[in-house]
């Protein structure tokens, strides 16, 4: 019994790596589809509608983050020293 145990808990743990294995090269591909698509994406002459409002939205957030930042180091700037 105690070598059927051992065999199984062994087999158990080879298995649940393999199964973590390819789960994770499954994802990385698909990962990289998509990343391949974007680029192709953001070299066209004429750029896609989803690509464009995508591209506002980031650049907007980019924006209202500097505004934030600079807010700051103002208002750090301006407290007096302790």
């Amino acid at each position: 019994m105690d070598e059927f145990s051992r065999a199984t808990l062994t087999g158990l743990c080879w298995g649940f790596a393999w199964g973590i294995g390819c789960s994770v090269a499954i994802l990385y591909s698909i990962y990289l589809a998509a990343y391949r698509k974007a680029i192709k994406d953001s070299l066209k002459q004429v750029q896609p509608l989803r690509y464009t409002r995508v591209l506002e939205q980031v650049k907007a957030q980019k924006a209202i983050k500097h505004e934030a930042k600079k807010a700051k180091a103002a208002a750090k700037a301006a407290a007096p020293p302790k």
